[in-house]
């Protein structure tokens, strides 16, 4: 039982385990680098650099561009998550030499000695060899409901937490071997969740490669046909199929989350999981556990209140609060207040939340219990009634009472009654207003009293605050308790088991729901909510568990984590409106000039110029821009709703443009055909990027501006082939896109696919 000694420690085996929250460096550049579109675009580069022009060979400097962004923004989120990580770190406790210690995780060598109390998680499997009143659950690993008492010689699992008692055990698999690991690898645990924004890139993805596969090829056929220059018709089928990659949508997407990873870790919020930044958009059924969330860790002993005389009520305080080798935040009050022991327990009943009692025998001097008054004592008992109307109030209240056994707490014969204050957060209310005025409905969750927790939420204005619900009279089926939860806010009594059922039952009602929590009892909802939320100062099971943890301990950061959310997602749609119009007017322009065996209406360097300033840059703006709109399911079919009409009447723009200019040279003729491309493009950046306000208003305008110089330096236009023809071609152009601008803004209103 003295651990291991320092020469032992160093040459055993190390737990190193990958983080869950960030990838390799070499992850990251493969992420970034070999890519299907990169392999298409630098092909066609290498076309262009052997047939063509360097000035048409443009787009692959864009596409070298976007690989070093990527990186380089998904390295800065991976500083910014592993630095965080290893502030939110739970220490191990250990004993080395005879002595126990902290150390961190990764410095935990096989055949440690490791010390477990109420909320450790277990990081390795091991053998337990000393057990007092341990029960460890394994419900994560095995789907267990209830907790299961460990004994000196029982093997336990890495996953697995501890729920209550104290004990150690000695290290058996670390690392790789540890049996969590080892089903983290099967269940490719590093993998991105499912989200619909992903999954969404991902379709479009898929499609957009199908179709480029046989346009690209029809293009290239009837480009090489149709033109005397094999140079010329090499560069016009590179400008359609590149046109039609949205190479930048991934990037965009990837340097949004990444974004928004580091602007969370500047407000000390650690992001486990990256699908969460899109999970915070999608929130709508926030539910809190109150201790630890609404209320500020710790409590202070308050009152005694002895309820027979005669009774050494303060000796057994202090011997059940030293009794407990982990003592809780209860546990802590009662050891400030009476720090004097005399009593030694033969005997103990460690507290769990499922029990909500805790107790000792402490041989000549009775065997005590303390624990909530409503479970240990009956209706009618002396102090029952009095205990509801302290609870009332706000304060937590403990019945201690004397018992026969500790096996049921049954017979017992309450002595005094406890109370405890609790600081609500002074922040708590104003947060609470922030996600009403959101559209988020909030419910609050506590093993506390029913009439206690209404005290708490009745005075932070909760709606609905001063009907709390007793959980123990909730109904089992499934339905029925979704009703209750739809119909009601606040609930006492809630066992661990319960607010897991909670979650589901939620989400079997179609909601999105956050579950913010701090205690061993929060895990198992955590892990089941679409959104886990674990306070920093909570225990080391619960910030296991959590996608996002609020390492400042701070519940005000949580407006800033849903607002980044939806920061991303709402941006996100945006770009892709952009990117995906872009895709879809190549798509019928290939189509229509290989059917009608007629030269691509503009050249590479074109569609380059064109795409910088129509979506390109403010792309890259837009997706950093602040926003607070609500996220709304559909992003799919809404995007397309967008692009496909607003792609095909821009196509046909440009194709009308060409044909009635027609009769110049190729470049006059395509000149006209990028006047059309620009002025469509534009107005649909233009619908994008409403509302309008001083800064976008700036940015479009500033987007035409660069275009109209491209078109009067000579040097840069020279750069980009823009050769104007006569007066006519380019009235002639600007005609046919105000009628254009016309039909697409129609077109978007009638889809409904923008906010005004």
């Amino acid at each position: 039982m003295n651990g291991l000694t320092a020469a032992q420690v160093a040459g055993a085996k190390a737990n190193h385990v990958p983080r869950r929250s960030s990838r390799s460096l070499s992850t990251i550049i493969r992420a970034n680098v070999l890519t299907l579109f990169n392999l298409v675009i630098g092909l066609l580069w290498a076309l262009i650099l052997i047939f063509g022009e360097w000035q048409d060979g443009m787009f692959g400097l864009i596409m070298v561009a976007n690989v070093l962004i990527g990186v380089v923004q998904e390295l800065r989120a991976k500083r910014t998550l592993d630095r965080l990580a290893v502030i939110g770190e739970s220490p191990v406790m250990v004993r080395r030499d005879g002595e126990d210690q902290q150390i961190p995780p990764h410095q935990v060598v096989q055949g440690e000695l490791i010390l477990l109390g109420p909320g450790d998680r277990l990081l390795v499997d091991g053998e337990l060899v000393e057990s007092d009143g341990l029960e460890v659950d394994e419900s994560l690993l095995t789907g267990e409901a209830d907790p299961v008492r460990k004994r000196p010689g029982d093997q336990v699992l890495s996953g697995s937490f501890a729920v209550a008692g104290t004990g150690a055990f000695t290290a058996t698999a670390v690392g790789a071997d540890a049996y969590a690991v080892r089903l983290a690898e099967e269940a490719g645990r590093f993998q991105l969740s499912r989200s619909e924004l992903r999954d969404g890139v991902a379709r479009f993805i898929r499609y957009i490669t199908w179709l480029v596969i046989p346009i690209g090829a029809l293009l290239m056929y009837s480009q090489l046909r149709n033109s005397v220059d094999f140079g010329i018709a090499i560069t016009g089928a590179v400008a359609g199929i590149v046109t039609m990659i949205p190479e930048g949508l991934v990037l965009m997407t990837s340097v949004a989350f990444a974004v928004g990873v580091v602007r969370l870790g500047r407000r000390g919020c650690l992001v486990q999981e990256l699908p969460a930044i899109e999970g915070l958009a999608r929130v709508d059924m926030l539910c809190l556990d109150k201790t630890g969330t609404l209320t500020a860790g710790g409590m202070t002993l308050d009152r005694v209140l002895p309820l027979r005389d005669g009774h050494p009520v303060e000796e057994a305080l202090a011997a059940l609060a030293a009794a407990d080798a982990r003592p809780n935040a209860t546990a802590q009050a009662i050891r400030a207040r009476y720090p004097a022991h005399p009593w030694q327990a033969i005997a103990t009943v460690p507290f769990s939340s499922a029990r909500k009692w805790s107790g000792a025998d402490f041989g000549p001097h009775g065997t005590w219990v303390l624990g909530a008054p409503d479970v240990l004592l009956p209706p009618g008992a002396d102090g029952y009634d009095q205990a509801a109307e302290l609870a009332a109030t706000g304060a937590r209240v403990l019945a201690l009472c004397r018992t026969s056994s500790l096996e049921a707490a049954e017979g017992v014969e309450p002595v005094a009654l406890i109370t405890l204050e609790q600081r609500i957060r002074p922040d708590a209310e104003e947060t609470l207003r922030y996600f009403a005025g959101q559209g988020v409905t909030v419910k609050v969750f506590s093993g506390d009293s029913p009439g206690a927790v209404s005290a708490i939420a009745t005075s932070l204005n909760i709606p609905g605050g001063e009907h709390a619900v007793d959980a123990r009279t909730l109904p089992d089926d499934e339905d029925r308790l979704a009703e209750q939860l739809e119909t009601h806010t606040v609930f006492g009594r809630v066992t661990p088991q319960q607010k897991r059922r909670f979650v589901g039952a939620l989400q079997s009602r179609g909601h999105t729901v956050a579950m913010t929590g701090d205690g061993v009892n929060d895990v198992l909802a955590l892990k089941d909510a679409d959104l886990g939320i674990a306070m920093g100062a909570g225990s080391p099971a619960t910030r296991a568990v959590a996608q996002v943890v609020l390492l400042d301990n701070r519940f005000a950061t949580l407006p800033h984590v849903v607002g980044e959310g939806r920061r991303v997602l709402a941006n996100i749609e945006r770009v892709s409106g952009l990117f995906l119009t872009k895709t879809f007017y190549a798509i019928v322009l290939s189509l229509m000039t290989g059917v009608a065996g007629i030269m691509f209406p503009f050249a590479p360097r074109h569609s380059t110029l064109v795409n910088a300033v129509t979506i390109g840059i403010p792309a890259l703006f837009l997706a950093l821009a602040p926003t607070m709109e609500r996220a709304r399911p559909g992003f799919v079919p809404r995007v397309l709703r967008l692009a496909v009409p607003a792609g095909v009447v821009c196509a046909i723009a440009v194709l009308l443009a060409y044909w009635a200019a027609r009769g110049g040279t190729l470049e006059q003729d395509r000149t006209s055909a990028v006047l059309a491309l620009f002025l469509t493009t534009w107005w649909v950046l233009v619908l994008v990027a409403r509302p309008l306000n001083r800064w976008r208003i700036a940015l479009v305008a500033a987007m035409a501006a660069l275009f109209a110089l491209a078109v009067a330096v000579p040097a840069v236009r020279d750069l980009f082939a823009l050769r104007p023809g006569d007066l006519g071609d380019g009235m002639t152009a600007v005609a046919i896109s105000v009628v254009a601008v016309a039909a697409i803004s129609v077109t978007v209103k009638l889809a409904g696919t923008l906010r005004p």
